[in-house]
């Protein structure tokens, strides 16, 4: 129960941290054209193709006691981030952020651009014309983007393992649970239902996405 509550606690507050943040970054890359996009897209993206292993060993190059940035923080203040509660809080943002932006993305880019542009005719602020216009049409993106992010971070092992470890009741989260329970000679019954667990915790997420996006779908037709 320990591994669960926590894995949920990171699921919802990465959620939280993630979304203002994508929607940002989804907006900039669907909407204007700048120097250098193109590198920015593949480096927001690496972490869906880079070893979630290797993730984390960045994740602790930086962020790490002696780490470029970690360090400062030691010092400074006597923070610890890695190997903490706020480690795999931040793992799971690191590898979920590509998958959100991109869905984020992919629906701005779908909705006309000419309703954007017709609003600002009539007097609409950029920020009004996002929030009435662009925001609504895309949500259902937005809201598949953030159940992908809770799910996504649901599911997190690699990042989490190297850079936040696995301390039972701080920084074991479901998947390093199953993963511990493994290697323990009789455990097999425990094992099998963390694992039912997590399918289980994983589907929901996935079916809640599908229906919000099909009701969404529903009232505008």
């Amino acid at each position: 129960m320990q591994a669960i509550q926590l894995s949920l606690k990171v699921a919802v507050l990465c959620t939280i941290f993630i979304m203002p943040v994508a929607l940002y970054i989804g907006w900039l890359l669907a909407r204007k054209n700048f120097f250098g996009k193109a590198f920015i897209e593949g480096f927001l993206h690496l972490p869906l193709v880079l070893p979630p292993v290797t993730t984390g060993y960045i994740l602790l190059l930086l962020l790490g006691r002696n780490g470029w940035i970690g360090s400062f923080f030691y010092e400074r203040w006597g923070i610890q981030i890695a190997f903490s509660f706020p480690a795999a809080v931040i793992a799971a943002i690191v590898v979920s952020f590509p998958l959100v932006t991109r869905s984020i993305r992919l629906s701005i880019e779908l909705v006309d651009k000419n309703y954007e542009a017709a609003a600002r005719t009539l007097g609409a602020s950029n920020l009004r014309v996002f929030l009435t216009i662009t925001l609504p049409l895309a949500l259902p993106g937005v809201l598949s983007g953030a159940i992908l992010a809770f799910a996504r971070s649901l599911g997190e092992f690699g990042a989490t393992i190297s850079f936040a470890g696995n301390i039972e009741g701080e920084t074991q989260t479901l998947p390093l649970a199953i993963f511990s329970s493994m290697q323990v000679p009789g455990q097999e019954s425990s094992t099998l239902k963390l694992v039912v667990v997590s399918v289980i915790l994983s589907l929901f997420a996935m079916i809640g996405a599908e229906y919000l996006n099909r009701k969404i779908l529903k009232k505008r037709t």
